[in-house]
């Protein structure tokens, strides 16, 4: 078979050609590609309440929004991207895009939520230690920046291993859903 390639058990290519299979495994997550795509993006983008993932979770059953938690001015979400299991979006319900935005009460509960997210994380999962944090625009790397959204990304020792620093693939080792249950069991009433 002079000029074609041999097929592998996986369906790549055994002859190294550039664009052909190279031997690795993959770890497919095809439910990233509608948001590395876009598809479920509002014609109009995320400046209107009306389309707005963080607006429309709190009225979704439990089961497809991941709501952890409520408050009075704020709710604790999962991450449907998450970088570590656990990782958690404290959100005003409110649609507004900058921290200079929000009013006294829902600055105070996006605070006491943020702590209460890191003493739920710590119990159920004994993280040690967190990234917290806002992107504040577009160009700051926020993927939603019309609605204000608090990270709270849990981390251990040893958490930053070769899948994504080699190929740039992370593995999370828990379904969402029960991660949101465990997360939302500990919750304080």
């Amino acid at each position: 078979m002079t000029g074609a390639a041999r097929h592998s058990d996986d369906g790549g290519s055994t002859t190294g050609d550039v664009g052909l299979a190279d031997g690795l495994e993959r770890l497919w997550t095809p439910h990233r590609m509608t948001y590395v795509s876009g598809e479920d993006r509002p014609a109009g983008g995320y400046e209107k309440a009306a389309g707005c993932p963080f607006c429309l979770a709190p009225g979704l059953p439990v089961e497809r929004s991941l709501v952890v938690a409520r408050g009075a001015h704020v709710f604790a979400v999962l991450n449907l991207y998450p970088y570590n299991p656990g990782h958690l979006l404290v959100c005003p319900y409110r649609h507004v895009a900058d921290y200079t935005d929000l009013d006294a009460e829902e600055t105070g509960e996006l605070a006491v939520f943020t702590q209460t997210a890191m003493r739920v994380i710590r119990k159920v999962s004994n993280a040690h230690g967190f990234n917290l944090g806002m992107n504040q625009g577009g160009v700051a790397g926020a993927g939603i920046a019309a609605h204000l959204h608090q990270h709270v990304v849990p981390r251990w020792g040893g958490d930053a291993n070769f899948m994504p620093v080699i190929g740039r693939t992370k593995v999370l080792p828990q379904l969402l859903t029960d991660t949101r249950h465990l997360l939302a069991g500990s919750w304080p009433a």
